[in-house]
């Protein structure tokens, strides 16, 4: 059979004419994409107002696209403009903080949220959001009732505290500490504990805010009893410990620890106030981790004051819990500044129902996530990457290379930060060598694109995927078939 002429250019086929190019013209006015059958459901589902938003919102997209003449007439049928339609919609009510999977090796990581929270929080919060309920009143007299009544006596309970407050973060516990107790007056914090975290707590920043005038003594590696005996005078209102949890001085050092502190501090009559940071409510070492002070070995150890954060090794919500002497937590509860910084009921609700865990301790590894993690067995973090290994070996091939591999994970948030946790994972490196940076780049957007986004990390020109928080493997092999990786080489 003889093929037209036209279809013959020196003997191979001509290219195929382009797709006719739609008008601005042939898109349909607002009201009529509406009335689009296909719409109906998008109207009964959304209501009409935030339809019609996007609808005119795409309308305007594809007009500028036909204008350009970049809009095919395809694009414009009623499924098309629907579906269009849809995903608009999709995406406008897509929220903006999400679930993701933690495959970074760091437990407490920061930017992922910090603790998981302990199912019996999330049953608490929402039982207590969902109702009315005693946040500021006393069921027992009728009358009104004070917040911090809901944990100060299981702080106090755990701790060995007289009393204690909380404040929405650890920094803010700092800055109402400092605010209430030394306003226009001195603190002696040693030089070398002048800590920075994040970028947006510093120590002298936060002692500025308070009003109150840092006086720095020792040297950024060693600091003596004597360099606090020196500086104490007149003007002074408080001796300050920072537990320096987000780095470590090695080598040629020395500190005075709160044991040798205290006794200093209250010769002069000055309290002790240390600010742990971390949260450890228990010993870590007792669990085969690295030792973490405590707010019960620092009050036994003579400090008046204990700051430290909920949502670090404690493993609850964002807080900043302040336990000690009863007549200095009545100052900084009268300070004005405490109302600004209260927690709201939400974040109370759930540290409630996590303190309320370590009232039974020999569950606590089972019960509070963030133990539970930093805790798992090797094995178990291995067996989850044999399992997860050849769904995503199958999707990812021939591109790259998937292989089991050990890995060092952390505890993250600034606890421990020189100590490792052994751990087992995947590593996922580029079959081709050149680019492979850009490679590493397009996978690991890929995986951020899943319905549950999976965030690693890339090290040594490989994506690593640590297993060590990934408790359900298929969590994870659900989701790989989902993955699209972009064709850019």
């Amino acid at each position: 059979m003889k093929l037209p002429e036209e279809s013959v250019v020196h003997g191979s086929p001509a290219p195929a004419s382009p797709p006719p190019a739609a008008q601005p013209q042939n898109l349909p006015a607002l009201d009529r994409l509406l009335r689009l059958p296909a719409c109906a459901a998008l109207l009964d589902a959304h209501g009409h107002t935030l339809v019609a938003n996007e609808a005119r919102a795409l309308l305007a997209t594809l007009r500028a696209q036909a204008l350009a003449g970049d809009l095919a007439l395809g694009q414009i049928g009623a499924d098309a403009l629907a579906g269009a339609l849809a995903e608009r919609l999709q995406r406008r009510l897509q929220p903006a903080m999400r679930a993701v999977l933690n495959l970074t090796g760091t437990v407490i990581h920061t930017n992922l949220g910090r603790a998981l929270l302990p199912q019996a929080a999330l049953a608490h919060i929402q039982a207590m959001m969902a109702s009315p309920n005693n946040l500021e009143y006393d069921l027992a007299s009728g009358s009104r009732g004070d917040r911090d009544s809901i944990v100060e006596g299981l702080l106090c309970e755990l701790t060995g505290a007289e009393a204690a407050t909380v404040v929405n973060n650890n920094a803010a516990a700092v800055l109402l500490t400092l605010a209430a107790l030394a306003p226009g007056k001195e603190v002696i914090v040693s030089r070398g504990e002048l800590v920075e975290i994040g970028g947006a707590f510093r120590m002298p920043d936060v002692m500025a805010s308070a009003g109150a005038r840092l006086v720095e003594v020792g040297t950024t590696n060693r600091t003596h009893a004597q360099d606090y005996e020196r500086a104490i005078g007149e003007h002074t209102a408080l001796l300050m410990k920072v537990h320096t949890s987000n780095y470590a001085v090695q080598g040629f050092t020395s500190a005075v620890d709160e044991a040798r502190l205290a006794p200093i501090a209250h010769a002069r009559g000055l309290p002790l106030a240390t600010d742990l940071g971390s949260g450890a409510l228990i010993d870590m070492s007792a669990y085969g981790l690295p030792p973490e002070p405590t707010p019960q070995q620092m009050l036994a150890a003579g400090c008046d004051l204990v700051t430290f954060s909920g949502d670090k090794l404690l493993g609850g919500p964002q807080a900043g819990l302040i336990v000690g002497r009863k007549d200095l937590l009545t100052r900084i509860r009268k300070h004005p500044m405490k109302r600004a910084l209260r927690m709201s009921k939400l974040p109370l609700a759930a540290l409630e129902a996590t303190l309320r865990l370590y009232l039974r301790p020999e569950r606590l590894a089972q019960d509070l996530p963030t133990l539970r993690l930093l805790t798992r067995p090797l094995a178990d973090i291995t067996a989850t990457a044999q399992a997860v290994l050849p769904a995503l070996q199958a999707a990812l091939a021939p591109r790259y290379q998937v292989q089991p591999v050990a890995l060092q994970g952390q505890i993250g948030s600034g606890s421990l930060p020189v100590e490792r946790l052994a751990s087992s994972g995947l590593a996922i490196a580029p079959v081709d060598a050149k680019g492979v940076g850009r490679a590493l780049a397009q996978l690991a957007e890929a995986l951020r694109a899943l319905p549950l986004p999976v965030i690693g990390r890339v090290q040594d020109d490989r994506l690593l995927l640590d297993m060590r928080c990934l408790e359900d493997a298929q969590v994870f092999i659900g989701q790989i078939g989902l993955l699209r990786l972009s064709d850019k080489r």
